[in-house]
């Protein structure tokens, strides 16, 4: 009996040394590398999402890819509502350009109508008073309209006198540059 009290406290006194030693070793390496530990999880963790949601994804777009595989009328459905949006969109492009069309022609006959009128309005030697600014376009028509319609003077005052140059270096009151002395700097 005895021996069995000696085994009995002898094994709970190598039961402590061993949770001891365990206590010791995971307490230095967790005091040596535990922010290394943390970090490298956290990142596990992360890493882990990201590739289980790509994974999920991949495997959503094959049992997508077998769906349309296996159903055709779903494909030619989907081909038809396509094909109908496009001719809908270019039938509303088309109607677009006829409206611009249309403009165009009536802007070109309201130019070719004043043209008209004030051709006719010269020969019968009257000034022509329709319309007094002409569109930039109109301006450009050649030499004989330009001696019809002299070119007004502004009334407006010069923002500087007529002798201002920048570049000669007057008028120009304290904001002067002079360039710096040349040579080696003075000093003794």
């Amino acid at each position: 009996m005895e021996r069995d009290g000696q085994q009995l406290s002898a094994r709970p006194a190598l039961e402590t040394e061993g949770l001891r030693f365990l206590h010791v070793t995971v307490g230095s390496l967790l005091a040596t590398y535990g922010w290394y530990i943390v970090f490298s999880c956290i990142l596990l963790y992360v890493v882990f999402q990201k590739v289980s949601t790509r994974l999920r994804a991949l495997r959503q777009r094959q049992l997508d890819r077998a769906a349309a595989a296996v159903e055709p009328d779903v494909v030619v459905k989907r081909q038809e509502a396509l094909a109908a949006a496009r001719l809908k969109m270019q039938e509303e492009l088309n109607a677009q350009v006829e409206k611009h069309k249309e403009k165009l022609r009536q802007l070109e006959e309201q130019k070719r109508r004043q043209k008209i009128e004030m051709w006719d309005s010269m020969q019968e030697g009257k000034s022509y008073k329709g319309n007094v600014r002409k569109p930039p376009e109109e301006d450009s028509t050649g030499p004989s309209t330009s001696s019809v319609l002299p070119k007004r003077k502004s009334d407006r005052k010069p923002l500087r006198g007529g002798g201002y140059n920048p570049l000669s270096g007057e008028g120009g009151g304290a904001c002067s540059w002079r360039p710096g002395r040349r040579g080696p700097s003075a000093g003794g």
